[in-house]
């Protein structure tokens, strides 16, 4: 072989794309893997993904940047506000007790809800005439709408010509009723209240429920049977513990929609006598009609007020042991 044979020889050996450029390691490759085998599912999760994005995060970040903004009374952004909005928030003399009063109000409108629910769904889930017609009768409150269901309680409570007040005075409980005015009352009307809101939220809660119960297999209460364990102590060691996925979900369901309830109050008292009767939700709706950033600041205030009540039920119902 020539001089110059030998020299192309070397160039070729050398040039790149030859079998000596160096190749990704084993470790590297497998890394490589495991990030293509992550990244999987991601168009699969893309759209729920977006939607969360689009429908709470976005929502949730325009409502902290409006809380800080100065608006006109024509709605006009006047610039930044910085945290004034908030300081005339909390300088607001009805701001503690329309917190203490929404506490109140989820507190007893879910635990009512939650206990009444439980005694129906464990009557529907036993057999007897007309169950059926039970159950499609039981649906009519939760399929009308909250608006008109609050509407028909407060005709029904008028002083004038009320039913409710009507029958009470033919059975003998009330002497004049053109003198009672329930609604105007404050402990009154906030009874009334709470409710109409036990009475829309027990058929969703009872049909949760009852789907619950009809999950539990009747061979774990065959085997109680034979140990002899009563009525009671099955209820309370087996049907309970096995309803428990069930009720955690309707009741947190409920936590959430009775906080962000809204038409009942606005309908029957509007709130009043003055704010002695509302909620944060509809106090930051009546708010809203004298400065937009202040109710914006309400609004992040109730964000942060659900989401602590949200924490606090589920550190004490010990959800994440529920399927233990």
């Amino acid at each position: 072989m020539t001089q110059s044979t030998q020299a192309q020889a070397g160039l070729l050996e050398s040039a790149p794309g030859s079998d000596d450029r160096p190749r990704p390691s084993g470790p590297r490759r497998g890394a490589g893997r495991r990030v293509l085998r992550a990244l999987a599912p991601l168009p699969w999760i893309a759209p729920a993904t977006a939607l969360i994005l689009f429908v709470v995060i976005w929502p949730v970040v325009s409502m902290f940047l409006t809380s800080r903004q100065k608006y006109d009374s024509m709605g006009f952004d006047q610039g930044s506000a910085d945290w004034s909005n908030f300081s005339r928030l909390f300088a607001e003399q009805d701001l503690p007790g329309v917190l203490i009063r929404t506490g109140i109000w989820v507190v007893t409108v879910v635990a009512l809800t939650v206990l009444i629910s439980l005694g129906v769904a464990q009557m529907f889930n036993k057999e007897f005439p007309g169950r059926r017609v039970a159950r499609w009768a039981l649906i009519a409150p939760w399929a009308a709408s909250v608006v008109m269901t609050s509407i028909v309680f407060k005709w029904m409570l008028n002083p004038s010509n009320g039913t409710i007040l009507v029958l009470l005075h033919d059975l003998g409980f009330m002497k004049n009723y053109n003198s009672v005015n329930w609604l105007a009352s404050q402990t009154a009307g906030f009874s009334w209240e709470i409710f109409v809101a036990v009475f829309v939220s027990v058929p969703f809660t009872t049909y949760a429920l009852l789907a619950g119960l009809q999950a539990i297999p009747d061979d774990v209460y065959e085997a109680a049977r034979l140990d002899g364990a009563g009525v009671v102590r099955t209820y309370w060691s087996i049907t309970l513990p096995l309803l428990r996925p069930a009720l955690l979900v309707a009741a947190l369901i409920n936590i959430m929609n009775v906080f962000n309830s809204f038409p009942i109050i606005y309908e029957m008292t509007g709130g009043g006598p003055g704010n002695e009767t509302s909620t944060s939700t509809l106090f930051m709706f009546n708010t809203q009609q004298t400065s937009i950033g202040e109710a914006a600041a309400m609004s992040v205030v109730n964000f942060g007020f659900i989401i602590v009540i949200v924490l606090l039920f589920l550190r004490a119902s010990k959800w994440n042991s529920a399927e233990d």
